[in-house]
């Protein structure tokens, strides 16, 4: 037994410098986004409902507390400032984490941009778009996380009254069916070419990355719907070669009578992009966005435009 005793006892003093290494004295920063010190928080820290902390930041806007370096619930209140509630805060030993407090009227963007792009999806070249429109986002919480992702949420709406896309243009025929086996066929008549709209995209949901102080990155996803005068896209072609009579089933294709579009179609999207600070409430503003055109089968027929690539350029005035 003795000898069991002592084993485990040289066990625990080999592990003890491994164990007590884990915890540290962790500290964060609390400033607002003018970097001023912000004293006299109260700073309260969680691992799920264990408080392990709760202080008021000194005149540096500091705070600090034993534990093991990872991923706290950090609510922070102060007086004039937006209280941050249950964010998600990495602390590291020997580092201080930087918390961004803001102010209610604080965060709030509106710019204007143009933007312009090609589709990809075989088969769909020629296809081009070119659009301008207005630009609203409101950032909802602090910076929170750790690193290269540490950042805020934002929430923001896009209205684009002039939007349009050009596309090839085309022949095509509208048949209906007069016995099992053929179709009468309308003469040709145009398709394709400039189609006229306009977009909202009322759901965008943003990350602002945190590094940096000129360049401001960002990635989203959003989706938002279009309407165009005329069904989008133009769709179908001739049955066969020169008809304009009756023609073989077979060589029918897409140009039924209800084979057709729509004239409302919704854009499931995903973008990069960031904001250039030419001064501290003023930016420019570049993006890139993978965009999907699909009518969700309003239409009879939903080809779409499954794939284009648009960029965008824009100015913004922040509060």
């Amino acid at each position: 037994m003795n000898c069991l005793r002592l084993l485990v006892g040289l066990v625990m003093v080999a592990l003890s410098p491994m164990i007590c290494a884990q915890t540290a004295k962790l500290s964060g920063h609390v400033q607002d986004r003018a970097g001023t010190n912000l004293a006299g928080a109260d700073v309260s820290v969680k691992i799920g409902n264990h408080e392990v902390a709760h202080e008021n930041t000194d005149a540096n806007g500091m705070f600090s507390f034993d534990g093991d370096a990872g991923t706290y619930d950090v609510s922070i209140t102060l007086a004039k400032y937006v209280s941050l509630k249950s964010a998600m805060v990495s602390f590291k030993a020997g580092k201080p984490e930087a918390i961004v407090m803001r102010t209610p009227g604080e965060g709030l963007e509106y710019g204007v941009f143009v933007q312009g792009g090609n589709a990809l999806t075989e088969g769909e070249g020629g296809i081009r778009f070119l659009m301008a429109g207005v630009h609203a986002g409101k950032i909802l919480t602090g910076d929170m996380g750790h690193g290269m992702l540490k950042g805020n949420f934002e929430y923001a709406v896009e209205a684009i009254p002039f939007w349009q896309s050009y596309t090839p243009k085309a022949q095509r025929q509208m048949c209906v069916p007069v016995s099992s086996t053929t179709y009468n066929c309308s003469a040709p008549y145009a398709i394709g070419g400039t189609f006229t709209g306009a977009s909202i995209t009322p759901i965008i949901l943003r990350w602002n990355l945190a590094k940096g102080t000129k360049w401001k990155p960002w990635i989203q996803g959003a989706g938002g719907v279009i309407w165009t005068n005329h069904k989008y896209p133009g769709f179908g072609g001739p049955p066969a070669s020169g008809a304009t009579g009756t023609v073989k089933s077979t060589a029918v294709g897409n140009n039924l009578a209800n084979d057709d579009t729509s004239v409302w179609n919704f854009t499931p999207q995903f973008g990069i992009g960031a904001h250039y600070f030419l001064k501290p409430k003023r930016s420019i503003d570049f993006s890139a966005n993978a965009v999907h055109i699909s009518s969700a089968s309003l239409g009879d027929k939903n080809p779409g435009v499954n794939a284009s690539v648009q960029v965008s350029v824009g100015y913004t005035w922040w509060k």
